[in-house]
């Protein structure tokens, strides 16, 4: 595909500039647009499929408010490069996701258009609630407009309707922007997808309605605060004509759509129309996930996020050559389908991102005992509490940032009970790109504290393997196992499984030194990083720790004796981390090794590829092996 020129998108530096256009020439606006971020995205991958399907909302959105006086929240923010690169960022676009550049995400520190963090699902509604509420409270004038854009896998988390709820009851003049393409990574899932895709409202009662609404407020035989008798009596008169009950009316939420989300021009005078209005309100667009590049459009959840492509044709570029190493998600998905064909009481549950976990194998392989539950990590939590309380093996399956959202179930409705579900913990540690929002820095530190719960991490594929076995061969309770996002090393990972005993290490190589103990894939780092060490002289023992609670008490036993100095090395947060229960038990023990702890430092952590930011973070295996030789010295 060759390049096109941009002369209006040429033009653009600010949503000021974008409004001194005419509506008509909107629609080449957009397919500028779409045709930038072509370009942009097959050098230099980001989330591409979301971002295409929503341009010509974005750029409606910026031409009818007057932002960034008036608010736009973003959900999730995968929707957003179109609203980056209309608000001064297109030169530096480039760079998106690059270390040192910007973020693939809504960031408030990087834009005053960028209103507020978005990198978790469903949290728009309620942030672009408060800040409505604020809004009225201090007063300003003239109105500032606030809009949610939330997607239709996003409403579906529980966040998104406890914001409703509120909104419902709350005064505020709330736009809520469903952007309903269908989609989130994959496919939608639930009943109220199901809903959404089979919900319609006539537009000509919407005008009808907005006209006798206008008219009984000119006249005064209608006040804001009798509105919600009008509103009820209307969703009562519309479920009786069309057999149908609106969910957001019947919260006394107006409700205008469904509407084309690609119809630029139809888009700015129905957001024009609404701009006005009082109360809270849920605009309705269909949209098409990818829309403008055909690929995507056939193939939505495979565009989410595809990598370096050939625009012309869509085709992957792969660097990789010969054979590679599988990743760690799919050593899980393949060896959770291996165990569940021998025990038939493992089910696998996962929250919207089957095939970001590799749970989509074992969808494949046995659809009954394969549950996506949407984007609920609490419910997926819950409801795998739920099954094991029923004699079933849960593997939950979840992103380690995610599962930060249901911490209280974990606690409530799994460990007290001493159920025994698997925690499969992906994407824990330092995942690159997606940055702040996304790196798997804190389970260590949020799950070693809750009592009776196991936490291991593997420092190679067939340790995986052997920590999946154990997990469901004894009933130990509740189990987390963490792994990171991407490839293992080893060609050679298929081998036969055995269980692993709870609660103790082992011991990597001799030395006589330095003690290092290691967590997890951090062990591959710290090997070669011994080896540096070595050649200064510098003999280091290497303890693969493999459980961060229970710890191996024998094994802190036979290190701390030596009296020698210590160096610890996860790949998470080193406040309250591995590294922090170490120097708790040498402590309590009465051992007064001196401990360097190296992990993730803490503050949050920007965007860039996995080896910069393990270089950034003194994690890398120079920055261990010169830390290997300091505690020597010291």
């Amino acid at each position: 595909m060759a390049k096109e020129e941009n002369n209006l998108l040429d033009s653009i530096n600010s949503p000021d500039d974008l409004r001194r256009l005419s509506v008509e020439q909107l629609p080449e606006v957009c397919r500028e647009l779409r045709q930038e971020l072509i370009q942009q995205l097959s050098s230099n991958p980001g989330h591409f499929a979301s971002s295409m399907g929503a341009v010509d909302l974005t750029v409606a959105l910026h031409y009818v408010f007057d932002t960034p006086r008036d608010r736009l929240v973003w959900d999730v923010g995968h929707q957003a490069y179109a609203h980056k690169i209309l608000t001064g960022r297109r030169n530096q676009f480039a760079h998106q996701r690059t270390y040192g550049g910007i973020s693939g995400f809504p960031n408030p520190a990087e834009s005053e258009y960028d209103t507020f963090t978005a990198g978790h699902a469903s949290n728009s509604i309620s942030a672009a609630l408060g800040m409505a509420v604020a809004s009225e409270l201090n007063h300003d004038e003239p109105r500032r407009n606030v809009v949610a854009i939330i997607g239709d896998a996003s409403i579906s988390g529980g966040l998104a309707f406890e914001g409703i709820n509120n909104a419902a009851n709350t005064p505020n003049n709330l736009l809520i922007i469903l952007n309903d393409n269908d989609m989130s990574i994959d496919r939608n899932v639930g009943a109220l997808n199901d809903y959404l895709t089979h919900i319609t409202t006539s537009k000509a009662y919407n005008r009808l309605r907005y006209k006798v609404y206008r008219f009984l407020r000119k006249f005064r035989l209608i006040s804001e605060r009798k509105k919600g008798v009008i509103l009820r009596f209307n969703n009562s008169l519309k479920a009786m004509l069309t057999h149908e009950q609106n969910l957001f009316e019947g919260l006394n939420i107006r409700y205008l759509g469904p509407f084309d989300g690609h119809d630029v021009e139809r888009i700015v005078r129905v957001l024009k129309d609404v701009k006005d209005m009082e109360g809270p309100r849920i605009l309705h667009f269909r949209t098409i996930k990818g829309k403008g590049y055909g690929p995507a459009e056939r193939d939505p959840a495979s565009w989410h996020a595809p990598g370096k492509f050939d625009p012309s044709t869509g085709n992957r570029l792969s660097q990789a050559k010969g054979p590679q190493p599988p990743k760690y998600q799919d050593v899980f998905g393949e060896t959770l389908v291996e165990l569940a064909l021998k025990n038939p009481k493992i089910v696998a549950v996962t929250a919207a991102m089957p095939s970001g976990t590799s749970v989509s194998v074992m969808q494949e392989a046995l659809p009954e005992r394969t549950f996506d539950v949407g984007i609920s990590e609490g419910h997926a939590v819950t409801f795998s509490g739920g099954m094991a309380k029923d004699g079933l093996r849960p593997f939950c399956a979840i992103y380690s940032s995610f599962l930060q959202r249901s911490y209280d179930h974990i606690i409530h409705d799994v460990a007290i009970q001493r159920l025994p579900v698997t925690f499969c913990i992906d994407r824990a540690g330092l995942v690159g790109e997606d940055g702040v929002t996304h790196h798997g820095m804190l389970d260590i530190c949020y799950l070693r504290s809750i009592p009776g719960l196991i936490v291991a991490a593997p420092r190679d594929e067939l340790t995986l393997r052997n920590l999946m076995y154990t997990a469901q061969a004894d009933n130990h309770g509740p189990f987390a196992i963490r792994y990171p996002r991407g490839a293992g090393h080893n060609l050679d990972w298929l081998q036969p499984m055995h269980s692993l005993p709870i609660g103790k290490g082992e011991k990597l190589t001799d030395g006589t030194d330095v003690m290092v103990i290691s967590v997890g894939t951090m062990a591959y780092e710290v090997a070669q990083a011994i080896e540096k060490a070595k050649e200064q002289g510098v003999s280091a023992a290497h303890y693969d720790a493999i459980f961060v609670k229970p710890l191996d008490e024998e094994m802190l036993t036979e290190i701390g004796a030596t009296r020698q100095p210590i160096v610890t090395v996860e790949d998470g947060a080193v406040t309250g981390g591995f590294g922090s229960a170490v120097m708790e038990w040498l402590q309590a023990h009465g051992y007064s090794n001196p401990v360097t702890t190296i992990g993730i430092p803490d503050n949050f952590v920007t965007h860039g590829t996995v080896a910069q930011l393990k270089k950034l973070c003194g994690m890398d295996a120079d920055s261990i092996a010169q830390a290997i030789i300091k505690a020597n010295k010291s």
